[in-house]
């Protein structure tokens, strides 16, 4: 036995909801209604389909900030210092762009584990999310330091 199934062309919306559109990415990130649970019970699921805008601005500076480095580092190994990093050192000494590639990758995978988990707590006691924002601040420090160290050169 078939069930067909009859399509009312009058009740379709000549604009598909499903059709993707800057309207989509506007209502679906910048104007989202759903940013918390629906129901009590679903307070123990960690991942949204949303996330706040400082995880984005706190990735990307992260990234932005991990490529500065590996330029930076570049370019005071090339002046005379040394990488501090044994594991960074054994990628440096494979080739340039291993080193450049691996530490873009290690970066981003980090970056992409701790957005997933951002609403995960650790040790029950801070979010995930409290990380990425310690990474930040220490890649900027770090960028800072090699700044001061390649002025000191020049």
């Amino acid at each position: 036995m078939e069930i067909e199934t009859v399509i009312d062309e009058e009740r379709l919306d000549p604009e598909d909801r499903r059709s993707f559109s800057w309207r989509t990415v506007l209502f679906g990130f910048a104007l989202s209604r759903r940013r918390l649970h629906r129901r009590d019970v679903d307070s123990d699921v960690i991942f949204l389909d949303w996330h706040h805008p400082w995880l984005f601005f706190l990735s990307v500076s992260t990234m932005l900030l991990s490529c500065a480095d590996a330029f930076l580092t570049l370019e005071l190994i090339s002046r005379g210092m040394v990488e501090a990093n044994p594991l960074m050192q054994a990628a440096l000494d494979r080739s340039t762009t291993f080193f450049v590639v691996t530490k873009l990758t290690m970066t981003a995978l980090g970056i992409f584990t701790l957005v997933f988990l951002a609403k995960a707590h650790f040790l029950n006691r801070f979010r995930t999310g409290l990380f990425l924002t310690i990474f930040f601040s220490t890649y900027a420090c770090l960028v800072c330091y090699e700044l001061v160290n390649l002025f000191r050169l020049m």
